[in-house]
């Protein structure tokens, strides 16, 4: 099986067991800033920040005004919180300044704001304007890897750019959307329910995991 055949089944997949509707988010400065500080954070604790900091401030004018020790305060669960508060701050006071208060439409634009990466700019585009590219975060990275979809030796933009070559644009939103429940349930980081798992007939690491069992077997048994 080819990596085009491999992608439409894992869209086929997903489409069938996980939850890939699309809508645009309402507040793309929330979206903006949620991402920011899912940063290095897992998702448990990304949602008590957002709620502990949306719910004194969601406004770029609102958290520009904001004491920097207070927003220290509002975000520490959600790990390296100086250096998050310091660029929320920044990102907010320059979204005011230089865009009126609007979240930047452009990847370009989005890539200069303080914390920025690939994957904020990239979830801002797709869930907040619509825009068909695929975000690549934690488990969009592991997981195409692992089935054999991405090179091994990709970076995040080369994973990004190989993704999407065989992806249609009408099903790029999927992508993120279910690897990131498929990741969280069963292709999790460490151990990973291979056996429970649906693609395992497709999957790379799930052969090579087979076969080197296999070997290791036939290996006891002449010993």
């Amino acid at each position: 099986m080819n990596q085009r055949q491999k992608m439409k089944a894992v869209i086929t997949f997903l489409k069938k067991n996980y939850d890939t509707e699309h809508a645009l988010a309402r507040n793309k400065f929330m979206l903006l800033i949620g991402t920011i500080l899912s940063q290095r954070s897992r998702d448990i604790t990304t949602e008590k920040a957002e709620r502990s900091l949306f719910s004194v401030a969601k406004t770029p004018e609102t958290i520009a005004k904001l004491p920097i020790k207070k927003l220290q305060a509002l975000i520490r669960i959600s790990g390296p919180y100086r250096q998050k508060a310091k660029r929320i701050k920044a990102v907010s006071e320059i979204i005011l300044k230089k865009y009126k208060g609007r979240v930047p439409k452009t990847r370009v634009e989005l890539l200069e704001l303080p914390g920025v990466g690939f994957k904020t700019a990239d979830i801002v585009l797709s869930y907040g304007y619509g825009v068909p590219t695929i975000a690549v975060d934690t488990h969009v990275n592991r997981i195409p890897r692992r089935i054999g979809l991405v090179s091994s030796k990709a970076n995040i933009e080369e994973a990004r750019k190989e993704l999407e070559a065989l992806t249609p644009l009408k099903d790029r939103f999927i992508i993120n959307l279910g690897l990131v429940q498929f990741g969280q349930t069963v292709c999790k980081a460490v151990r990973p329910l291979c056996e429970k798992c649906e693609l395992n007939k497709l999957c790379d690491y799930y052969q090579k995991q087979r076969q080197l069992s296999i070997i290791l077997k036939r290996l006891e048994t002449i010993t």
